[in-house]
């Protein structure tokens, strides 16, 4: 084989190689954590905003949506009741838009995203004192640490754990 030849079937070995790892990344990225794109909602983003940070609709399935709406006077020891019409608008977007598959397995029993599989999985390395910091408070305070939660963006490279 000449050197001209190596020269190209190491190029396409790199090339090839490169590919693949770019892809594994961004399928890595999709898959845990990553940027979650939500479509744009004026009532959901006010009303759900107004509290805590616009959870984005794939973190649970339509079930626990469903049924997370269906008590909005019980909100995690909050009263959350809305008008009816933004309360069914509200509903119909998170059902629409809800997550499916291994992100949200488990989560529908409790209603809480940090108590579903995949919230735990992505946070086990995470030190049970940090949970406690005055700028974290609590598991549900994402933006706490993810800078850019509000975005839907989850990733890695946003972390930024409060010392």
């Amino acid at each position: 084989m000449d050197n001209t030849t190596k020269r190209w079937a190491f190029d396409i070995v790199a090339w090839t190689l490169g590919l693949a790892a770019g892809l594994l990344l961004m399928a890595h990225d999709a898959l845990a954590g990553g940027r979650l794109s939500t479509p744009a909602d004026d009532r959901w983003k006010a009303e759900c905003g107004s509290c805590h940070i616009a959870y984005p609709p794939q973190l649970l399935p339509a079930q626990a949506w469903r049924s997370m709406m269906s008590q909005l006077d019980r909100h995690f020891g909050a009263d959350a009741s809305l008008a009816a019409a933004d309360r069914a608008h509200i509903a119909a977007f998170l059902e629409r838009n809800a997550g499916s598959g291994r992100r949200v397995r488990g989560a529908a029993e409790s209603l809480r995203i940090t108590e579903s599989a995949w919230f735990l999985h992505e946070h086990d390395e995470v030190a049970p004192a940090s949970w406690n910091h005055p700028a974290v408070k609590s598991p549900a305070n994402c933006a706490a640490c993810h800078t850019s939660a509000e975005q839907g963006d989850f990733r890695k490279r946003n972390l930024r754990i409060p010392r």
